[in-house]
């Protein structure tokens, strides 16, 4: 070997043997609170990345999606069609806000999602409930934020992970959650006049 290609092994060796000491001390294993939140794209499409992961391992999951209506997306079709008997699928809206334009039905539909997402944790039988556009909903007092972060802290089987996603995430909820995720913006085509296309935004 060279001398560059022994340093670098000697280097990779020193990270490794680094990498497992630290490794070694994570023992633990718990349910966690997951939220994904930002102005960037991605924040659905890498929860639902989640969720095809349990759904690949054959764990039980459910998805409620708290403001998306009735459009095609591929996740959904692909879990009605094929997947059904590991992932409960809700779509309890009817729309983005600004498309509905009726508060009164907006938390009405935001509160029987609510409900639902709310069964559908307290099952022990899942191991992770995906609550789509949740903070959406939160962030338009839809939903009252105390009683979900209540909800979370007191009810939520310690062996469930729950994931909740949308912009605008409430401060109650990140600081309760285990892991959080900012999306950042940086270039989106949509701004070029590109619209939404098959396979990239559903």
């Amino acid at each position: 070997m060279t001398d560059d290609t022994d340093r670098h092994a000697t280097k990779m060796a020193k990270k490794k043997a680094a990498r497992d000491k630290i490794m070694a001390t994570k023992t633990e294993e718990k349910g966690l609170i997951i939220v994904h939140t930002g102005k960037g794209k991605g924040k659905s499409t890498a929860a639902f990345g989640m969720i095809f992961r349990h759904i690949a391992h054959g764990r039980q999951c459910a998805v409620v999606q708290f403001i998306k209506g009735g459009m095609s997306t591929g996740e959904r079709d692909m879990i009605l069609d094929r997947f059904t008997d590991l992932c409960a699928f809700h779509t309890m809206g009817e729309g983005f806000t600004w498309e509905t334009q009726d508060k009164t039905r907006d938390t009405e539909m935001a509160q029987a999602a609510w409900e639902k997402a709310k069964e559908l944790i307290r099952d022990p039988a899942n191991h992770m409930v995906l609550l789509d556009e949740i903070n959406i909903a939160l962030r338009y007092d839809y939903i009252d934020i105390a009683e979900v972060v209540e909800f979370l802290a007191t009810e939520k089987p310690p062996m469930t992970h729950v994931v909740l996603t949308g912009r605008n995430a409430k401060e109650e909820l990140i600081e309760i959650a285990d892991l959080v995720t900012e999306m950042e913006l940086i270039k989106h085509p949509f701004r070029s006049g590109v619209k939404a296309q098959i396979g990239v935004e559903f």
